[in-house]
């Protein structure tokens, strides 16, 4: 099954790293985020992937064109020029990048993926985003509803200190995730190809249209997903994440 990654935003909310990169090449740990995503798939078994490429796509061609020899052993035979692999960590990844347009809109890079998706269930998510979402589970809940879209329910981390007053004496503060609050779009679908019937064109913001009629149509299901999630929309949340990964505790590192 092959995964679909958006790619191609601006990122203008974390303008201080995507002023010289697309967000998903902003590094956590010293890797791009892309990586870290790629690398929850992998260790599920989903290896082909399909990104959909945008602002500054050039970078993350660069970045997958080099990753064999930025990542092994290399023996380089200055006389004739002739360079050769001896070892390394290089993933068995498949990777089609594919130019979907600087100012396509969400659901119009889904739509041009869909000639290397294979007229095949597929799954999406954002490429700027980790969780620990279990992807066996998610796509065992799809597959048992046999609706055209499945997409994966998080409730969100807190943005700032949530109190709780006597008066006005704090008499809780805390900062974790809202588990009082109501479930968002956590990303991290599986998607049948019937939706790209629910994508006009370019201008199509998936968030929109698309999902509001999928449901309408009572062809969107949710998975309910109560672990780890968090998105890298600015700085902060930028540090949050490498902090979790300097600590040894990065929650969805699930790999060796």
């Amino acid at each position: 099954m092959k995964v679909a990654i958006l790619a191609g935003g601006a990122g203008s909310r974390l303008a201080e790293e995507t002023e010289i990169r697309p967000k998903p090449m902003v590094e956590i740990g010293g890797k791009p985020i892309l990586w870290h995503i790629m690398m929850h798939y992998s260790c599920y078994g989903f290896k082909e992937f399909v990104i959909a490429l945008g602002y500054k796509g050039e970078v993350i061609k660069r970045y997958m064109v080099d990753y064999f020899s930025f990542n092994s052993n290399l023996r380089v035979d200055l006389r004739n020029g002739r360079v050769y692999n001896h070892g390394g960590d290089v993933q068995d990844w498949v990777v089609d990048l594919v130019d979907t347009g600087l100012h396509t809109m969400t659901g119009g890079r889904i739509k041009r993926l869909q000639p290397y998706l294979c007229n095949e269930t597929f799954m999406l998510t954002w490429g700027d985003g980790v969780s620990t979402v279990n992807l066996h589970k998610l796509l065992d809940f799809h597959r048992s509803h046999g609706k055209l879209a499945t997409l994966t329910a998080v409730r969100p981390p807190a943005r700032y200190g949530h109190l709780v007053f006597d008066g006005d004496r704090v008499a809780e503060f805390t900062e974790k995730p809202q588990i009082g609050e109501g479930w968002i779009n956590g990303a991290f679908f599986v998607l049948e190809p019937g939706i790209f019937d629910y994508i006009d064109g370019d201008e199509t913001v998936w968030e929109k249209e698309p999902l509001e009629r999928l449901a309408a149509d009572g062809q969107l299901m949710a998975y309910r997903h109560e672990g780890f999630w968090q998105c890298m929309d600015t700085l902060r949340e930028k540090q949050i994440l490498n902090k979790l990964w300097e600590s040894g505790n990065a929650p969805w590192k699930i790999w060796d």
